[in-house]
C-alpha cells in the first residue's frame, strides 16, 4: 500500500514538473498580447491580429523591438486561432501544437511504472515486449488523419492500429505489430497508431468497436481486420482482398493486343510476368499507386495461354519481369527482371515512364508531370502542345505529331510534346487566343510555365496551319516542313536572351477522368456492401431476415384484411343493406378534408414547432380570452383555401399563456441582450408563420409596416414604430410611452385586425415576406 502511494506521488510530482517545463517556455498570455478577451470570437481575434500586424511589422515599423514583438503577436494568433490548441490552452495551459504530447508522455511513464510492478509481482518469466512507447512514436491525431492520411490513401495503403495504454492485449501484440511493420513497410504500406482514449471521434468514424484493432485505409475508406490472429500471411491476404478489383487485369494471348492498344485512355501499359498464379502484394500496391497513369496487366508464365507473349518479348520463364509500353506495342519502353523485383526499383521505373510519348493534357495532375513549373530564368523547360479535336478526323494529325516527337533530338527534361482536346479544355484554349491568325487558333503552341498560374507562350507561324491539318498529316513533306519550323522556334526560345511573344494567366485544367455521379454512387454502394459483409455475422443476418419476414407478413395480413372488407362492402351494397348516401358522404368528406386548429401549449410545442419536418410550417394566430371568439372565425376563413396542404399546420395561442415565449422570440430576432417589455393587449391579431426546421419565422399584424410595404428589417420597423408617436397602438411589438397626448388617435377595431391576412398569406407562399432568423427556438412556459 505504501509503495502504491509513493508511486502515485512520484508520478504527480513528475507530471507537475513536466507541465511547469512546458508552460515556462513562454508564459505570455496570448489574449493580452492581442488585446482581446478570453471569450472573443474568431473574427475579433483576426481583426486584432491584422491591426497589430500593420503596426509592428518589421517592414513598416522602425522600432528596435519590432521583430520580436511581431513574432510574439504571430505566435499568439496561431495559438488561439486554432480551436483545438485554444481549448487545450484554456483548459490546461498547454501551448505545444501536439496537444496530447504531455498526456502521452505521462501515460508512457505511468505504463512503464505499472509494467515494472507487474514484473515484480509475477516474476520475470513473462518475457514479452511491453515497450508502450512503440505506439507513441507513430501516434497520430484526428486532425493529422484527416489532413494527411486520408488524402495520401488514394495512392498509398495505410494500416492504422487503435490501442490504449492500459490495454493488456495491446502490450502482448507489440512484438507482432513490429514484425508486421518490418515486413509490410518495404512493400509500400505505411503504418500509424491512434490512442483510442484521446481520439474518440476517430474511433467512432472508423467503426472500431474493440481495442486493439487493425484498420486498413484505402482511398479514404476504412476496412477493419476482423481476425484474431495477427500473422503476416493473414494480414497479407486481408490486404489483397481489399485492393480494388480493377487494379490489375489478367492478360493472355487472346487479349494482349487489345490491352496494349488501349492507350487511347491516356495511360501507359505495363505487363508483369510471374511464374506463379497469384500476383505478389508489392506489385499490386505499385499498381494501386499508379492506377490513374498506368494500366497494369499480369501474365502467368509457363502456361499454354501465354506462350505467344513470352516468345514475342523473350521473357525469362523463371524470373519476374516488368515491361512498360507507350504507344508502340512492338517493343517495351522499359524492362526490369529479377527473382523478386523490390518495391523501390519497381516504383522508380514506373515513375520515370508513367507518361506516353505524346500524352494528352487531360488534367492538372498530368500538366504538372508533363509540363512542370520552371522557376530558374536561365533554364527554360518548354512544352510543345498540339491542339486537336476529339474525333477520328484528327487522328492523322496526332500520329504525325507523335512521329515528330519521336524523331526529336531534344532531351525530355528540356522539351516535352503533348496534345490537348479543344472542346474539353475550353478555359485553357480561351486564355491563349492572343496571337492566333485572324482570331482563330493555330495548331501548335509552345508554352513555358513560370508558376502554377502564369505561362508564356508563342504560336508556330509560317505554316498557315488550320484545322485541316489532318488532310496533310500523311504527307511526309508537310511533316518535314512542320518539324523544321518547330526546331527553329524551339532553338530560338531555349536561348536565355529570347523571350516569348505573349504571356497570360490560366486556371487549372479540367479533370477529364473525374468520376461521374453514377460511378461515385456505385463506389459508395460497393463500399457499403463490403462494410456490411465484414460487420454482419450469422446471428445478425438471421435477425435481419426475421425482421424482414415479420414486416412482409404484416403487410400481407393487412392487405388480406382490406381485401375481405372490400368484398364484404360490395356484398352489402348488392343486398341493399349499405345505403348510397353514406358512401357519398364518406367520399365527400375525403374530398373536403376538415380544417383543424390546434392550440399552441407547452405539451404540443415540440410537435408543432421544434420537431417539424423539413419543408413544413406552422401558422399561429395570437389571441387573448376576450377576442378569441371574434378572431378565430376570421382566421379560419382566411386559411381555409390552404387546408389541403400537407406541409401546413394551423393553430392559435393565448397571449396570456405564451407571453414569455413570444417576448423571447422577438428578442432573439432583434439580437437584443436585454429583456423586451411587451404589451400583451397590442399583440392580439398577430399571425406567425414558423419554420421549425430552418429556424425562422414571418410575421403579420395590421400595424406591422410589412403589411403595407416590404423590404424592411425588424430593427428598422421597430425604430419606425417608435418614431411614430401619433398612434396610441404604437406598442404593437415593443411597449413604449408616448408623451404626445395632443395628437388625434388612430383607432383600429378588433374586427379589422385580420383584414389584410389573405394578401399577406399570398406573399408568404410566394416567398416575398420578410424572414426573421433565430439561433434556436425558446422554451414554451409550462404554466
Amino acid at each position: 500500500m505504501f509503495g502504491n502511494i509513493k508511486w502515485f506521488f512520484s508520478l504527480s510530482l513528475g507530471s507537475l514538473f513536466l507541465a511547469f517545463v512546458i508552460a515556462s517556455v513562454d508564459n505570455t498570455d496570448p489574449y493580452k498580447v492581442l488585446g482581446v478577451q478570453k471569450y472573443a470570437s474568431f473574427q475579433d481575434i483576426r481583426r486584432a491580429y491584422k491591426h497589430l500586424a500593420k503596426i509592428w511589422h518589421p517592414d513598416k515599423s522602425e522600432h528596435p523591438e519590432a521583430s520580436k514583438e511581431f513574432v510574439k503577436i504571430k505566435q499568439a494568433y496561431e495559438l488561439i486561432s486554432d480551436p483545438d490548441r485554444r481549448r487545450m490552452y484554456d483548459q490546461h495551459g498547454i501551448r505545444n501544437e501536439d496537444a496530447h504530447y504531455f498526456s502521452s508522455r505521462s501515460d508512457f511513464y505511468r505504463s512503464k511504472t505499472s509494467s515494472d510492478q507487474f514484473e515484480n509481482f509475477f516474476g520475470k518469466q513473462f518475457n514479452m515486449d511491453n515497450d508502450i512507447s512503440f505506439y507513441h512514436r507513430i501516434s497520430i491525431t484526428t486532425k493529422n488523419y484527416e489532413k494527411h492520411i486520408v488524402p495520401k490513401s488514394e495512392t498509398t495503403p495505410y494500416m492504422v492500429i487503435f490501442y490504449n495504454d492500459w490495454c493488456f492485449l495491446c502490450i502482448r501484440l507489440i512484438n507482432s505489430f513490429k514484425k508486421l511493420i518490418n515486413a509490410l513497410e518495404p512493400l509500400g504500406i505505411n503504418f500509424a497508431t491512434v490512442n483510442a482514449a484521446y481520439e474518440p471521434a476517430l474511433l467512432k468514424k472508423s467503426g472500431v468497436s474493440s481495442i486493439p484493432s487493425l484498420v486498413l485505409v484505402l482511398d479514404g475508406h476504412c476496412y477493419i481486420y476482423r481476425g484474431n490472429i495477427y500473422t503476416l500471411a493473414k494480414i497479407k491476404e486481408f490486404i489483397r482482398k481489399k485492393m480494388p478489383y480493377a487494379t490489375t487485369q489478367r492478360i493472355n494471348d487472346d487479349n494482349v493486343d487489345a490491352f496494349l492498344g488501349g492507350w487511347i485512355d491516356n495511360r501507359v501499359r505495363a505487363l508483369i510476368f510471374e511464374p506463379r498464379n497469384q500476383t505478389r502484394l508489392q506489385y499490386l500496391i505499385s499498381a494501386y499507386a499508379y492506377r490513374y497513369r498506368v494500366a497494369f496487366g499480369t501474365v502467368q508464365l509457363n502456361t499454354s495461354k501465354s506462350e505467344r507473349i513470352q516468345n514475342m518479348y523473350e521473357v525469362n520463364s523463371s524470373l519476374d519481369t516488368l515491361l512498360i509500353f507507350n504507344e508502340d506495342s512492338s517493343r517495351p519502353h522499359a524492362t526490369v527482371s529479377s527473382a523478386n523485383i523490390p518495391s523501390k526499383t519497381l516504383n522508380d521505373v514506373i515513375f520515370s515512364n508513367q507518361y506516353l510519348l505524346l500524352p494528352r493534357l487531360s488534367s492538372q495532375q498530368v500538366m504538372e508531370g508533363v509540363c512542370p513549373v520552371e522557376w530558374s530564368q536561365p533554364r527554360k523547360r518548354l512544352c510543345v502542345i498540339l491542339i486537336t479535336e476529339n474525333n477520328d478526323s484528327h487522328n492523322n494529325a496526332r500520329i504525325a505529331f507523335r512521329n515528330i516527337a519521336l524523331q526529336t533530338e531534344y532531351s525530355r527534361e528540356r522539351v516535352r510534346f503533348a496534345y490537348i482536346f479543344k472542346e474539353k479544355q475550353k478555359d485553357f484554349i480561351n486564355s491563349i487566343t492572343r496571337g492566333s491568325k485572324d482570331g482563330q487558333l493555330s495548331e501548335i503552341v509552345i508554352i513555358w510555365r513560370r508558376d502554377h498560374t502564369h505561362i508564356r507562350y508563342e504560336w508556330i507561324k509560317g505554316l498557315h496551319l488550320s484545322w485541316d491539318i489532318s488532310l496533310y498529316a500523311s504527307n511526309q513533306d508537310f511533316i518535314n516542313v512542320t518539324q523544321k519550323h518547330l526546331d527553329n522556334t524551339i532553338q530560338r526560345l531555349l536561348k536565355t536572351s529570347e523571350s516569348f511573344a505573349y504571356e497570360t494567366y490560366v486556371n487549372n485544367l479540367f479533370d477529364e477522368h473525374a468520376q461521374t455521379l453514377i460511378s461515385i454512387w456505385l463506389s459508395k454502394l460497393r463500399y457499403t456492401s463490403e462494410y456490411f459483409m465484414d460487420n454482419l455475422e450469422k446471428e445478425h443476418i438471421l435477425a435481419a431476415l426475421s425482421l424482414l419476414g415479420t414486416i412482409i407478413f404484416m403487410f400481407a395480413v393487412g392487405y388480406a384484411m382490406v381485401y375481405f372488407v372490400r368484398i364484404e362492402e360490395e356484398n352489402l351494397k348488392e343486398k341493399g343493406q349499405l345505403g348510397g348516401n353514406k358512401g357519398f358522404l364518406v367520399k365527400q368528406n375525403r374530398n373536403n378534408p376538415e380544417l383543424k386548429l390546434h392550440e399552441l401549449r407547452a405539451e404540443k410545442y415540440n410537435g408543432m414547432v421544434r420537431l417539424l419536418k423539413p419543408g413544413c410550417r406552422t401558422i399561429i394566430l395570437v389571441t387573448d380570452l376576450k377576442t378569441r371568439t371574434k378572431l378565430i372565425p376570421e382566421f379560419h376563413k382566411a386559411v381555409w383555401p390552404y387546408r389541403k396542404s400537407k406541409t401546413l399546420l394551423f393553430g392559435h395561442m393565448l397571449i396570456e399563456k405564451g407571453l414569455l415565449w413570444y417576448s423571447e422570440l422577438l428578442r432573439l430576432s432583434l439580437c437584443e441582450s436585454k429583456t423586451l417589455s411587451i404589451n400583451p393587449r397590442n399583440c392580439v391579431g398577430t399571425v406567425l408563420a414558423l419554420n421549425g426546421h430552418r429556424k425562422y419565422f414571418c410575421m403579420y399584424h395590421a400595424k406591422h409596416p410589412e403589411s403595407i410595404r416590404n423590404g424592411k428589417s425588424l430593427v428598422k420597423m421597430t425604430k419606425q414604430l417608435q418614431r411614430n408617436t401619433t398612434d396610441p397602438e404604437i406598442g404593437t411589438f415593443v411597449e413604449i410611452n408616448s408623451d404626445d397626448s395632443d395628437c388625434e388617435p388612430k383607432i383600429l377595431l378588433e374586427e379589422n385586425l385580420l383584414d389584410g391576412l389573405s394578401n399577406w398569406l399570398d406573399r408568404l407562399f410566394e416567398g416575398t415576406t420578410q424572414r426573421y432568423n433565430i439561433n434556436y427556438w425558446p422554451d414554451f412556459p409550462t404554466k
